[in-house]
């Protein structure tokens, strides 16, 4: 019963521990992209796109590493070199697609029609881009796991939805630099948060459940117990048959 009450405690601290650490890694990646951001402005202009998509490899890395440490307390085979590479990778190929599509006007003279299709793809792109690069190694050691990545685009999506809530309407004309960059920032804790909070539930709905948790689980304990006591009473008999 011990056990039992252990595992069941570790399933239900699995959310709460997620929330908090991925949110704190996010929150702490994302200091990556703001300091290119404020180099670039001060100091290297030219150098705005490579040294961003350089810093989403950094703030990628950061949220991998953050969400692989808890994710191996229920998934301990999972490579977290691999987990952390993956979305270093996957980040990369958002902040490119951002920068892209999003950070200059250049396409905002296409057709209408163009416009909507290319702004869509894009879109899309960014808000899968992470996930994706995770299934590949969140395949090998879960059922269904194509889920993640609509699961990830979602919380992503909402994810950057606060962001621009928060940050637009206060980022103003010929604010100070300090002050754009602290908007920045405290936009980017609650996107943070929202992120690991709808990225969590979806993990937990993939991850397979706790043996505290299932149903029947102290007769299955139960059982084993029984089962290593009487098993080599039960082969020595059989071996004397």
């Amino acid at each position: 019963m011990a056990a039992e009450g252990s595992v069941a405690t570790h399933g239900n601290t699995f959310l709460p521990r997620w929330v908090g650490w991925v949110g704190c890694g996010e929150a702490l990646g994302f200091l990556a992209p703001a300091t290119a951001q404020f180099v670039s402005a001060a100091v290297w202009p030219t150098a705005a796109v490579p040294l961003l998509v350089l810093a989403g490899f950094v703030e990628g890395a950061i949220l991998g590493w953050f969400q692989v440490r808890v994710l191996r307390t229920r998934l301990p085979a999972v490579s977290g070199r691999r987990w952390v590479l993956l979305t270093a990778a996957g980040a990369v190929v958002a902040w490119t697609v951002g920068l892209t599509f999003f950070g200059n006007g250049s396409w905002q003279g296409w057709p209408a029609a163009a416009q909507i299709i290319t702004g869509t793809g894009a879109a899309v792109v960014l808000l899968v881009s992470i996930g994706c690069a995770q299934w590949f190694e969140l395949r090998r050691h879960v059922p269904l796991a194509w889920r993640w990545i609509a699961g990830s685009a979602a919380a992503w999506a909402l994810g950057l939805g606060v962001f621009m809530a928060v940050a637009t309407p206060l980022w103003q004309p010929g604010q100070d630099l300090w002050l754009t960059a602290a908007i920045g920032m405290g936009a980017a804790v609650l996107m943070a948060l929202a992120m690991a909070a709808v990225t969590g539930l979806v993990m937990v709905r993939l991850l397979p459940t706790p043996l505290g948790r299932c149903p029947g689980a102290a007769k299955v304990l139960e059982c084993w117990t029984c089962l290593e006591r009487v098993a080599p009473e039960a082969l020595v008999h059989g071996d004397n048959e």
